[in-house]
């Protein structure tokens, strides 16, 4: 049996079974190749043998000169996530979008062979993505001992020694001297910025 045989086979007998694959792309260019499958090749004619595409995003806050700003980035740069039956046809029709380089567990040349990925790792993958979603992760740019300036509230102006990072609350604990004396404060990460 030829692959067009199997590949009518498969159509014929509605039988498929789609696996997780895991796609190696150009870097930056993981949401165009999304989006490319999904309007391109799913409204064709591949729409029963392809099923989610996902690219992992991960929600991140940074604090930039005492501001909050909010942005997402890549979990796994260079790679996208395909739920798929892979037959011949559709693999080519997949590996010859731009950008995508090839999928992992692949053979070299013109070897068919890639490898889907467990059940368990999607589902990590798949949990991973919820987590990932609620600004949970905060890169915060102080550091203990470091001298900061409060840029709002009653202190705005004074210069502190961070005594204390709280991530959970999101808060410093600071050393102001106030009138030749030590003072504790405690502010948010956007009441202040690095000198």
């Amino acid at each position: 049996m030829n692959d067009l045989d199997k590949i009518e086979n498969f159509k014929k007998n509605k039988v498929f079974e789609k696996k997780w694959y895991v796609m190696k792309t150009i870097s930056g260019k993981e949401n165009k190749i999304k989006s490319y499958i999904e309007n391109e090749i799913m409204n064709n004619k591949y729409k029963e043998y392809i099923g989610k595409v996902l690219v992992p995003i991960e929600k991140i806050i940074q604090i930039r000169k005492g501001k909050k700003i909010h942005r997402e980035k890549v979990y796994f740069p260079g790679y996208v996530i395909i739920e798929a039956v892979l037959d011949n046809e559709v693999f080519h029709e997949i590996k010859n979008i731009p950008g995508v380089i090839t999928f992992l567990g692949e053979g070299k040349g013109d070897m068919y062979n890639p490898v889907p990925i467990r059940k368990e790792e999607v589902d990590r993958i798949l949990g991973n993505i919820d987590k990932l979603s609620n600004y949970h992760n905060i890169k915060i740019p102080f550091i203990v001992g470091e001298t900061i300036k409060v840029i709002y509230g009653p202190f705005s102006g004074f210069n502190g020694t961070i005594e204390k990072i709280n991530k959970d609350k999101k808060k410093l604990e600071l050393s102001v001297l106030i009138f030749g004396r030590k003072t504790p404060l405690e502010l948010n990460f956007t009441q202040v910025e690095k000198i």
